[in-house]
């Protein structure tokens, strides 16, 4: 099973994603976490380009688009291993919600992965911006409002669930456990 976490940023998805990792391995599944973008030389550009002042501008917005793609590209082959659940922080969607233009970033992803199941952190945009404040050049209010609008019409495109982040960390976990064990054959009612 391929499991993406998405959500603004500051939504708590690390977290969440080492919390269901446990709890997978302790109810007997092997799991592998991935992230985007990764400690390749390719992420480790994308991490460099996000932190520029100009990392908004269209040119390096359709930059950044090539490099997110190539840069998923190189967990695809990963995703094949059918012995283990795999969880990843972000994926193409990201690009669809964060990026523009959006046709491009479509094109360029067309062949990524599809999630089997999207879990969306919706995290309260004031809270996304406190927690992260200062990290790169899309932590302003306007700009993330727009992203979670996007995030909120992209779900509807893939099996998702979507889980209220705005709630302490030990009940964001009980309702993304909650979301999964019906994918899993696990009992809901006998959560960990």
């Amino acid at each position: 099973m391929y499991i993406v976490f998405e959500g603004i940023d500051g939504a708590g998805k690390s977290t969440q994603i080492n919390m269901l990792k446990e709890w997978l391995e302790a109810n007997g599944f092997r799991v592998e976490t991935l992230v985007e973008p990764t400690d390749s030389e390719v992420g480790k550009l994308i991490r460099k380009i996000l932190q520029r002042p100009d990392a908004t501008t269209e040119r390096l917005q359709k930059t950044l688009g090539l490099l997110f793609a190539a840069d998923r590209m190189l967990i695809m082959d990963k995703l094949e291993d059918k012995s283990k659940i795999f969880i990843s922080d972000r994926s193409f969607i990201s690009s669809l919600a964060y990026q523009e233009p959006a046709e491009w970033i479509d094109v360029l992803n067309r062949y990524a992965k599809k999630p089997d199941l999207l879990i969306l952190l919706d995290l309260d945009v004031k809270k996304s911006v406190a927690r992260t404040s200062g990290e790169d050049t899309f932590e302003n209010e306007e700009f993330l409002t727009g992203v979670k609008e996007n995030y909120l019409k992209l779900v509807e495109n893939y099996e998702h669930q979507i889980i209220d982040a705005n709630n302490g960390v030990n009940k964001v976990s009980s309702d993304i456990k909650k979301a999964v064990a019906p994918y899993l054959g696990i009992c809901p009612d006998c959560i960990l």
